[in-house]
């Protein structure tokens, strides 16, 4: 990665660049620059500055952003400390800088989150068509846990053109030279 990133913890100020960021990396145009994209499959938003907002204020939860030293929003993922596990979402990355390595970035960065609130292991939700994001999840050691769920039918994050289910991924979280259970 050429760029030098910094990380900082979103706030409510961020809500409406967040929710402007999302939705240019994973619908519309823009997005099409990327390889992440989902416009092929849904039509619509992916959030609104509502649902970013409701994300932001869940127990444990936080966006982390990845900006360059000028403040340029180049990334985001949101985490949420659950009992069992942290969950991760909305990992997006300006489609303009994909592949330069901001998002194994913030999957690292999921990581060392996970350690902190004590999480054995990180799980997140692919939309099962995506083959090439399954891909480049399993290569960073996120695998199939066999479990599904269905895509979301609130048509605030988007218009699916096809039926679509969400595969369940895990990651053991390493801490120190042990990976708990």
């Amino acid at each position: 990665m050429s760029t030098a990133l910094t990380l900082t913890t979103a706030t409510d100020a961020d809500v409406p660049r967040l929710a402007r960021f999302v939705n240019r990396a994973y619908r519309g145009e823009d997005a099409r620059l990327g390889w992440t994209t989902e416009a092929h499959l849904l039509d619509g938003q992916r959030i609104d500055e509502a649902g970013v907002e409701e994300m932001l204020h869940l127990p444990r939860a936080t966006f982390v952003l990845a900006q360059d030293a000028g403040g340029e929003l180049l990334g985001c993922v949101h985490l949420r400390a659950c009992p069992e596990h942290l969950y991760l979402s909305m990992l997006a990355v300006d489609p303009a800088r994909q592949g330069a390595g901001i998002g194994r970035f913030l999957l690292q960065s999921a990581e060392e989150h996970a350690r902190q609130q004590g999480c054995p292991r990180i799980r997140m939700t692919v939309i099962s068509v995506r083959q090439e994001l399954l891909a480049y999840y399993q290569r960073q050691g996120y695998q199939p846990t066999g479990a599904t769920e269905p895509f979301p039918t609130d048509t605030r994050f988007g218009i699916p053109r096809q039926p679509l289910e969400l595969l369940v991924l895990e990651k053991e979280v390493i801490f120190g030279d042990e990976v708990r259970k």
